[in-house]
């Protein structure tokens, strides 16, 4: 069942790319139904925290009428960063799961490991599923090649 939703999520992830954002999509899943869903936003809304699993979070969270996200799973194309851990936290989300690791701001591991602090009043099972790896690491590269040479592009027309 975790790939199926995780293919849903790579949609999402989808949808930033054609829309010039980072490709990494998210969706939350309680009941064996979707309650919430987004994708990056960040240079569209003009918003830092327009992360996928945000945007997940604020939907699901309007869909139930809630903020308290238990017996939820989230899952997302890349590990979240430290912001969207501690949203996830706080959301009370019971899981996550993610496509590939993220080298540079990844808070369950890479990076960081938010869940070492033992002092939360709620903790999240965290699982990195591998399920599409390859093609989510390869959108990513593809992504961040398009703006290398979208760069290399501009700085030669000036």
């Amino acid at each position: 069942m975790d790939e199926k939703w995780m293919r849903v999520a790579f949609e999402e992830g989808l949808k930033a790319m054609d829309e010039g954002e980072v490709p990494v999509g998210a969706v939350i899943v309680k009941d064996d139904k979707i309650i919430g869903r987004g994708h990056n936003r960040v240079e569209s809304l003009r918003d830092p925290t327009a992360h996928a699993e945000i945007i997940a979070i604020s939907s699901a969270c309007n869909t139930i009428g809630d903020w308290r996200l238990n017996d939820s799973t989230l899952y997302v194309t890349v590990e979240p960063c430290l912001m969207c851990g501690g949203a996830i936290i706080h959301s009370r989300i019971d899981k996550v799961v993610y496509g590939i690791k993220e080298p540079k701001f990844g808070s369950f591991g890479t990076v960081t490991d938010i869940l070492k602090n033992n002092k939360f009043n709620h903790t999240v099972k965290v699982e990195e599923s591998g399920f599409l790896e390859e093609k989510i690491t390869t959108l990513m590269k593809k992504f961040f090649e398009s703006k290398r040479k979208k760069r290399a592009d501009e700085a030669k027309s000036v």
